[in-house]
């Protein structure tokens, strides 16, 4: 597959992960289920994100990046449709692919100011990841005081600790891949 092929693919797989979050969106209308609306359309707007770096930073993403960033909104957005409930490792991936954004993100930011990426990412993804955990459990807190359905849902402490472990493999993807995989992002280049 030649190059304008890939890219045309990806730009097709693109508008497919769009459509489908707007999918979830309408579903959690449907259902009115309050987490399936919020994460659906904070995930379509995140799907827009690449376009709005490669403006703003000189940059461009690969296709299958966009493609990537876009897959792992959708499966937030998703899971909280029932996967998260009914799928005991859906958490775990999704916890994974929003670590290795964020560290991907991170990274390619360090390296770009000259900085060693490896703590940066390290403490970006642990730091983030306590206090979205701590997010979770206030949240939750304030919704069930309110009497409202909760727009995210802390399983357990288990869960907290597996959702750390899987935020930190996501990190440690990040540092093993990095260096190769977000070269188009670094001041090193392709």
């Amino acid at each position: 597959m030649t190059g304008t092929m890939w890219r045309s693919a990806a730009r097709k797989a693109e508008r497919g992960i769009k459509l489908a979050t707007l999918g979830v969106f309408v579903e959690g209308l449907r259902r009115r289920h309050p987490g399936g609306i919020v994460n659906a359309v904070l995930a379509l707007a995140a799907t827009f994100l690449p376009d709005v770096v490669e403006r703003k930073y000189d940059v461009s993403f690969r296709p299958w990046q966009r493609v990537y960033a876009g897959t792992a909104m959708l499966a937030h957005a998703v899971g909280m449709l029932g996967p998260y409930d009914e799928t005991w490792w859906w958490d775990h991936v999704t916890h994974t692919l929003s670590a290795t954004l964020l560290g991907g993100f991170v990274h390619a930011a360090a390296d770009r100011r000259g900085d060693d990426p490896r703590p940066r990412v390290l403490a970006a993804i642990v730091g983030v990841g306590v206090l979205w955990e701590l997010t979770e459990y206030a949240v939750h807190a304030v919704t069930d005081r309110l009497g409202i359905d909760p727009v995210l849902i802390p399983y357990s402490a288990r869960d907290t600790v597996l959702d750390l472990c899987f935020n930190l493999l996501g990190a440690l993807l990040v540092l093993a891949f990095g260096d190769r995989l977000l070269r188009n992002f670094t001041r090193r280049g392709d």
